[in-house]
């Protein structure tokens, strides 16, 4: 089968990481894997070539693909256009259009860079835990949205906070399935949902559904826990989790809370799938414009995100854990880019990263 893959390089170190990832991706190309790369703008890049940010263009090549590899969107020089066509919208658009509705955020710590995040190493190391994320709900999409104002003068923004029975249903399926899949020496498989259901009618009714959903899963313990206390948790003992499920705003938070348990958020990986396990593959940083076109960028979570395209789009697993495998015999090795540098290691340049991974490749 072929594996058709669209690139969208995007902003700010977007171009870089990318291009190292597919270094890497043309390793296992050259050495019979059937890949095509068709590359597309998404974000600034695509309003400055089509004045939109998810251009026509791009749209007809992420439908017709596979897969999407992102490299990352937004830069200040967009800060001033209409919340429409601002390079965020790019990024909401494309998960819209192409149902993109599960995001999977692994917060992974390899034993080699345990010193690197900012909590004890006896706190954060063996850390492996999945963040399963409801990406095309919630506050981010629920209607109606806007700024007005009142017949007072006063002017006030609003958003709404909605899911449907069927949304949570589908996202609670993936993250049951995912923690079986996740079962370890026989242990039994753990699952926390997220909610703020003491104080939101939303979360009460996603939690509702969520135990119902359980019973289908006899194998899997579900557990609650109320969304600030698992902020908290995630840095007071992270490792009481293995699976976690929430919606679309906790998700975006926690997620991001998670990645810096791992010592850089350059290190974290995602995935978004849609019904059919089509996806879009991204790292979960942002455009970093302060670095941008200095080859300074961590490409090690986007090379991560091209090796959970190989696993959840394509079944391959063997060509997913290669790539991880190389990654860790990288770090082992002790080459670290500078967000994650320590005294005694080898400072390396992105692209340096890039040439020692496809060197362990």
């Amino acid at each position: 089968m072929t594996m058709n893959i669209a690139v969208l390089p995007g902003d700010g170190i977007g171009p870089e990481i990318i291009k190292q990832a597919l270094r890497v991706l043309d390793v296992l190309k050259n050495e019979g894997m059937d890949m095509t790369f068709t590359e597309a703008p998404l974000g600034g890049q695509a309003y400055d070539q089509y004045g939109h940010p998810y251009p026509e263009f791009t749209q007809n090549i992420c439908r017709a693909a596979d897969a999407v590899l992102l490299g990352a969107v937004g830069g200040p020089q967009y800060d001033n256009l209409d919340r429409p066509l601002r390079p965020e919208r790019g990024l909401l658009g494309i998960r819209k259009d192409l149902g993109l509705f599960a995001n999977l955020r692994p917060a992974v710590l390899y034993p080699e860079l345990a010193n690197a995040s900012t909590l004890k190493p006896e706190v954060v190391a063996g850390l492996d835990i999945m963040i399963v994320r409801e990406l095309t709900g919630d506050v981010y999409f629920g209607q109606p949205r806007g700024m007005r104002t009142n017949e007072n003068g006063e002017r006030e923004g609003f958003n709404t906070m909605v899911y449907s029975e069927s949304e949570v249903r589908r996202i609670a399926h993936v993250a049951f399935g995912i923690a079986m899949k996740r079962r370890k020496n026989g242990q039994k498989a753990k699952l926390c949902s997220v909610d703020k259901a003491n104080v939101l009618e939303t979360t009460e009714f996603w939690k509702e559904i969520v135990i119902d959903v359980a019973k289908e899963y006899p194998e899997v313990e579900l557990s609650h826990m109320y969304v600030d206390n698992a902020a908290m948790q995630l840095i007071r003992n992270p490792k009481q989790f293995d699976v976690m499920v929430t919606g679309n705003i906790f998700g975006d938070i926690l997620s991001d809370e998670a990645s810096m348990l791992t010592g850089s958020i350059g290190m974290l990986a995602s995935a978004s799938l849609n019904a059919t396990k089509k996806g879009l593959y991204e790292p979960s940083h942002g455009s970093a414009p302060d670095i941008a076109g200095k080859n300074l960028a961590n490409p090690i979570a986007t090379i991560l995100s091209a090796a959970m395209m190989l696993r959840y789009t394509f079944d391959n697993e063997a060509a997913a854990q290669r790539i991880e495998n190389s990654v860790k015999t990288v770090l082992a090795a002790g080459y670290r880019t500078g967000d994650i540098f320590e005294e005694g290691m080898k400072r390396v340049s992105c692209s340096e990263m890039g040439d020692q991974i496809v060197a362990a490749m």
